[in-house]
């Protein structure tokens, strides 16, 4: 559960009674104006912006600092208060955290519960959960958790540590930990505030330190997320996290026999559960057909899918990602907080500030070390020189406390010139402190080589800090090398083919047609059946009177009286061509036409004619190959006509958009039109797959291309089947 807990509003009765009594006064009075304002003052001024910027700041949103909300926060410090290296009750650790965190223990332990299952601070022992089934975590009086390793050497560090009190004033905690890696890309965080929310897509460790390292040497870099379910992404248009970005996320789904698909992976943000759900859904919709499913999930997701036979597996995986959870779309919005302000920046600017931080954290953890170094060669120096020259005697005749501090001081300035610093009254008590025992054991070599190896590293120290970039170069790769293993990609990056829905989907239910009467739909069946469809197909028609509408599949839908021709609608279709001879208007002249139709606005009806009134078609014919035909024109017997007979080759004719007026076969009355030959396709002959399968020919790409054909093409089929 992320920490976007619900708070309860002010409830309308705290209206102060001074205002509540000016509100019965301007309605009960007997003049009141229309344009009258009655202004709310007081708390409830300020109210909704103080819990909106409280829910942001305080509970939804990830600082940029170190990538924790305020919850996950105080559980790291909570779990570094209570580190002794064992194991801790996880109501403990709640507990332990409710000092620092003004809520329930149950938004804390939820919020325990999602860092433990990233597997990446947290080392956890016990029922966790799985986010592969959906399935919850045991009681935390039941489970038990500790810091990782990681977590101990790139989240803590107290002498670089801003401290606040915490909220009762009795314990102080962290403002933010010094992370020193991009710790809010590589978990992730989700979070839903007043008028804000916040959606950062987790990413790929061993990539952020590569990006991390590329950064720190001046190269570009991209960052794509990666997530624990697996599974196949299509990041094409990420847009670096941004709002209005999208990623494409599958399930892998292959072919385990002609009847069996396995599903191995999931889509972040489902769970076998889920995804089942969705599968009987669209089975029992009709949009797929499956005979039954088998959840063999444990540590690894696996998913069985038994097909019925004669169904295509390559077929139903398209189903599985056009109707299921099998596929799902993903919309990241990267908001942090920084400075105690909402920002909404990319995945690699928040890279690169994470990175700068880093050395930044890395130079402060030097500066104090070199700092230590060189307090711990002060003092060692002085040490020697105290014992070697056996100061220590001078003070034997000293009888006050102010005689002895003097005598040490006296005794020590001929030998305190190489010193880095002047010797304090501190440093000299500090040497009145060494116990006889050490003084007599006191061995000079070995305080040399003491002082040479602190020397040693003083100088290392300063190679660091002056060869910052390198330093946390090397860091950055020491965190890969010990890390690393383990926590490759996971989810793969590719490309996605868009699936057209209506040619997977399965035609569970017939369309009819009453054709005088202008109805089609499905539940018809005393009219004339057209064609299988399903309940997600469009249908085309066309009318006596020259016009067309497409319109989705419905139980009963009327389209217009005497229909000529209806069919299942294929969009972007450039094969069917349509053949028509119409006559414009009554008494005008009649044209010739071949159009095809590739799109429209669902419902709106099209003229294909001029759309003037008494237009009438003489001839048409819908051509799924572009085939033209030959027809006869036969006109009639008017006046002092001398040809009233002759053929038109739709061969002839150009094929153009349906808007098109046509070309003008004659300006006389029609009598009738026959066909005389059927034609050949004036298209490029089409491409032909066998899915060995099914033993079905295709057009849809699937199973072996056989090459491509006309229609006055022939396939020899040989089979092993004895006679």
């Amino acid at each position: 559960m992320e920490e976007n807990d619900e708070l309860e509003l002010p409830g309308e009765e705290s209206l102060p009674d001074d205002e509540a009594g000016e509100q019965n006064e301007s309605t009960d009075g007997e003049a009141v104006q229309d344009d009258a304002l009655t202004r709310v003052s007081g708390m409830y001024k300020d109210w909704f912006l103080d819990y909106a910027s409280y829910v942001i700041l305080e509970r939804a949103v990830p600082a940029i600092e170190d990538g924790f909300k305020p919850v996950q926060r105080r559980i790291m410090h909570a779990l570094k208060e209570l580190d002794d290296g064992r194991y801790n009750k996880v109501a403990n650790v709640v507990g332990h955290t409710m000092q620092y965190h003004p809520h329930g223990d149950a938004s804390i332990g939820d919020a325990m519960v999602q860092i433990g299952q990233k597997e990446l601070l947290i080392d956890t022992q016990g029922n966790w959960g799985n986010i592969l089934t959906g399935d919850g975590a045991a009681a935390s009086r039941y489970i038990e958790a500790r810091l990782s390793k990681f977590a101990l050497e790139v989240v803590f560090s107290p002498k670089i540590t801003e401290w606040q009190q915490s909220y009762d004033g009795r314990k102080k905690e962290p403002v933010n930990l010094p992370v020193k890696f991009p710790l809010l890309l590589g978990q992730g965080a989700e979070g839903i505030a007043v008028g804000l929310s916040t959606k950062v897509l987790p990413h790929n460790f061993i990539e952020l330190i590569d990006a991390s390292i590329k950064h720190l040497k001046g190269q570009r870099f991209k960052l794509f997320p990666d997530f624990p379910t697996g599974g196949i992404i299509d990041v094409d248009n990420y847009n670096d996290g941004l709002r209005g970005g999208k990623i494409r996320v599958r399930a892998r789904i292959s072919q385990q026999d002609k009847n069996t698909l396995v599903i191995n992976e999931i889509p972040y943000g489902t769970n076998t559960s889920s995804l089942i759900d969705s599968i009987l859904k669209a089975n029992d919709k009709g949009k797929i057909k499956i005979k039954k499913i088998e959840d063999n999930t444990a540590a690894e997701v696996e998913i069985l899918v038994h097909l019925p036979s004669g169904i295509s597996p390559d077929k139903t995986i398209d189903a599985l990602y056009a109707f299921t959870a099998c596929e799902s779309s993903i919309s990241p919005l990267a908001c942090i907080i920084e400075d105690n302000k909402p920002l909404f920046i990319g995945v690699t600017e928040m890279l690169r500030r994470s990175t700068d931080a880093t050395v930044d954290l890395l130079k402060q953890e030097l500066e104090i070390q070199l700092g230590e170094l060189e307090e711990q060669w002060h003092a060692a120096s002085l040490e020697r020189i105290f014992i070697e020259n056996r100061i220590y005697r001078d003070i034997e005749d000293e009888e006050t406390w102010e005689g002895v501090i003097s005598a040490i001081d006296k005794g020590l300035k001929p030998f305190t010139k190489h010193l880095k610093r002047a010797v304090t009254e501190e440093d000299i008590v500090r040497l009145t402190e060494i116990r006889i025992k050490r003084i007599s054991k006191f061995d000079l070599d070995k305080a040399q080589q003491n002082l040479d190896n602190l020397e040693q590293k003083i100088a290392e120290v300063k190679h660091h800090l002056a060869n910052l970039i390198e330093y946390a170069i090397d860091y950055f790769k020491s965190l890969k090398e010990k890390y690393g293993k383990g926590r490759e990609r996971k989810s793969e990056i590719r490309m996605f083919d868009d699936i057209e829905a209506t040619k997977v989907v399965i035609r569970n239910t017939k369309l009819y047609v009453n054709r005088e009467e202008g109805f089609v739909g499905t539940a018809l069946r005393r009219d004339e059946y057209v064609t299988d469809c399903s309940d997600i197909d469009d249908i085309i028609v066309f009318t006596k009177d020259g016009q067309m509408m497409v319109t989705k599949v419905d139980a009963k839908t009327f389209v217009g009286k005497n229909i000529i021709h209806v069919a299942v609608f294929k969009k972007k279709d450039k094969r069917t061509i349509y053949n028509m001879v119409y006559k414009d208007g009554k008494g005008g002249p009649s044209y010739v036409k071949r159009f095809a139709v590739t799109s429209i606005t669902r419902d709106k009806l099209y003229d294909l004619g001029t759309g003037k009134a008494g237009t009438d078609v003489l001839y048409f014919s819908a051509n799924p190959n572009g085939e033209a035909e030959v027809v006869t024109i036969n006109l009639r017997q008017v006046g002092s006509i001398k040809k009233l007979k002759w053929d038109i080759d739709f061969a002839d004719v150009l094929i153009k958009g349906r808007a098109s007026k046509g070309n003008i076969v004659t300006k006389y009355s029609v009598k009738r039109i026959e066909l005389k030959e059927k034609g050949l396709s004036t298209l490029k002959p089409r491409k032909l797959w066998f899915d060995d399968t099914v033993q079905r020919l295709n057009i849809d790409e699937r199973g072996e291309l056989l090459g491509e054909f006309t229609k006055e093409d022939r396939l020899l089929i040989v089979n092993q089947k004895v006679l």
